[in-house]
């Protein structure tokens, strides 16, 4: 990659950026008075549902160990071939999961755990039911005692029904079923043997007690999600500590995302409800019905919810927003900005993957089919540099020749480019096309559970963490211990010499201050590339030792061609 091309690439695209905000992006006004009708539509939103009962609830209880609190109350056990855990009997809560294919570390043996009941600290649980503004019906809450009717292991053949009845004739069911991945689909039920009528709200709440460790940064959101009336909703866990978010919508759903897990809640279909994400000691996401259902005498009323504990595996996640007709619910997964690039290049890895079996070899074999993509407009690219770099001496003549006046020089040079007819910036568009292909494969690599943990050759256990490995201790044939910044492995030391001797190729710059500062360019880019995902510098090494091989062919035959 030429170096110097590189940085008039990052230049150029910075100055897009900045002269877009200035003369095309909105003005603060502008910003100021969006904010201010989006503030208003949500009070009006609000001001409609207010006669909705509320779901808040203050509990205070003692906190326990997950052994302890797990044997606490009653459970139905429930288990398929990805997922294994149990219902709490006490509130009807699923409140207990694990994954049975993700294990915490590379090599160890502890499985991730995701939900844990509400009186452990990091707990993080799932409740749905009926709600209704009368004060003087008893309703289902996290203490009732519900009971089991009939099959009391839930499995994919075998759904299980929960039943409580207050004093006053209501029966309350919950009909759960789970299919072969992580869905849980619940059928609520009323029974009213009453001779009075009700009005019932669905809804469902998922609560999770404490701020997870986040890992993503900037580039990734972890927090609260939803798609409403199709509008991505993405909220971290600052913002609602800070203010909660309240929306209305016909059709969405609404959840919590980790970088590779996602709990999420699909409300009944074709009913409006509203959402809500806030932190009362606890962040909550939750939804329920804006119109009630009534439940007349000796009538039956029945709701269906789906709820979604899973690994964001791309194929589980996309067949769940196709199967199950889900608005945007592949965008749990956050491809980020380059949504139509990142995507296409997971895929075109996973193809290489399926068919090689190793995604260090389905990188490397994307970074051929990109080089061949772009082979015309890199040839074309090289070609100049390689006339670049035979005109060096007649360079140096014209600035030996106009030292003293650089006005002269200059027009000099651009004749001698029009005479020879070359562009000296024609090398940056190929940097220019790439870049948002390396920023698209980091992402890959980031955000793609299918990626993790996932080994290339020799010491390369997991492609989406750094190299392991550091020149500091010799690779490790030193026992000792290092800090994180010293760790500058082996990919990126063979990243930074392919780009040295690439560097070599190219035209040396004019200017002996820019001339030093391209000199220690790759050592700069060994230092930054060391803490990426190995598969990105893997990516990177192997994309400059196929430029170097097609530089160095063109070049020769330039020089061949000339004498």
């Amino acid at each position: 990659m030429d170096t110097k091309n590189t940085i008039a690439a990052i230049s150029l695209s910075a100055a897009v950026i900045i002269i877009w905000s200035l003369f095309f992006g909105p003005s603060p006004e502008e910003i100021k008075q969006n904010k201010i009708n989006q503030e208003q539509v949500k009070q009006e939103q609000n001001q409609k549902s207010s006669d909705t009962p509320s779901l808040d609830q203050n509990e205070n209880f003692s906190k326990l160990s997950r052994k302890e609190a797990l044997n606490e109350n009653n459970r139905i056990q429930f288990e398929n071939e990805n997922i294994i855990g149990s219902i709490n009997m006490q509130g009807a809560l699923i409140d207990d999961l694990t994954f049975k294919h993700y294990n915490v570390e590379l090599n160890g043996n502890q499985k991730v755990v995701l939900l844990k009941p509400r009186k452990v600290d990091d707990g993080y649980f799932i409740q749905s039911g009926f709600v209704t503004n009368s004060k003087n019906i008893e309703i289902p809450s996290t203490l009732t005692k519900w009971e089991i009717v009939g099959n009391n292991k839930l499995t994919t053949n075998n759904p299980v029904k929960l039943v409580w009845s207050n004093s006053q004739g209501i029966t309350f069911e919950k009909n759960i079923s789970l299919d072969e991945q992580f869905l849980f689909t619940v059928k609520e039920k009323v029974i009213n043997s009453s001779d009075k009528k009700y009005n019932f709200y669905s809804y469902g709440q998922i609560v999770r007690n404490q701020t997870p460790s986040i890992s993503g940064f900037y580039i990734l959101h972890e927090g609260l999600n939803a798609t409403l009336d199709d509008e991505l909703i993405e909220e971290d866990y600052d913002d609602i500590q800070e203010k909660k978010f309240s929306q209305s919508a016909q059709k969405g759903w609404l959840g919590f995302s980790d970088k590779y897990f996602q709990t999420a809640l699909v409300p009944p279909r074709d009913k409006k409800f509203k959402t809500t994400f806030d932190y009362k000691k606890k962040f909550r996401a939750n939804y329920i019905s804006s119109e009630g259902t009534e439940a007349g005498p000796n009538d039956t009323i029945e709701e269906e919810i789906q709820i979604i504990v899973a690994a964001k595996r791309v194929e589980t996640i996309d067949g769940y927003a196709e199967s199950l007709n889900i608005d945007k619910f592949d965008l749990v997964i956050d491809w980020g900005v380059l949504y139509f690039l990142t995507k296409p290049l997971f895929f075109a890895i996973d193809y290489f993957f399926k068919l090689l079996g190793n995604y260090g070899l389905a990188i490397i074999a994307v970074t051929v089919c990109i080089r061949l993509v772009f082979f015309p407009l890199a040839n074309y690219s090289f070609r100049s540099m390689g006339k670049m770099k035979l005109l060096q001496p007649e360079m140096a003549r014209l600035k030996e020749l106009h030292k003293n006046d650089k006005m002269k020089l200059q027009q000099e040079m651009m004749a001698l480019y029009k005479r020879e007819k070359v562009n000296p910036m024609s090398g940056c568009l190929p940097i220019l096309v790439q870049i948002p292909v390396f920023f698209a494969l980091y992402k890959v690599l980031f955000v793609t559970i299918e990626m993790r943990h996932m080994p290339f050759y020799g010491w390369i256990h997991d492609l989406s963490a750094k190299d392991p490995t550091s020149i500091f201790n010799l690779f490790g044939l030193i026992p000792i211990d290092l800090p994180s910044f010293l760790i500058i492995g082996a990919w990126p030391i063979a990243m930074g010499v392919s780009m040295w001797i690439q560097q070599k190729l190219n035209p040396a710059p004019p200017d002996p201050v820019q001339a030093k500062i391209f000199m220690f360019f790759p050592i700069f880019l060994t230092v930054i590339l060391a803490p990426f995902p190995a598969g990105l510098v893997i990516y990177w090494t192997f994309n400059n030792i196929f430029t170097l091989m097609q530089q160095y062919y063109i070049q020769k035959r330039m020089t061949v061609k000339t004498t």
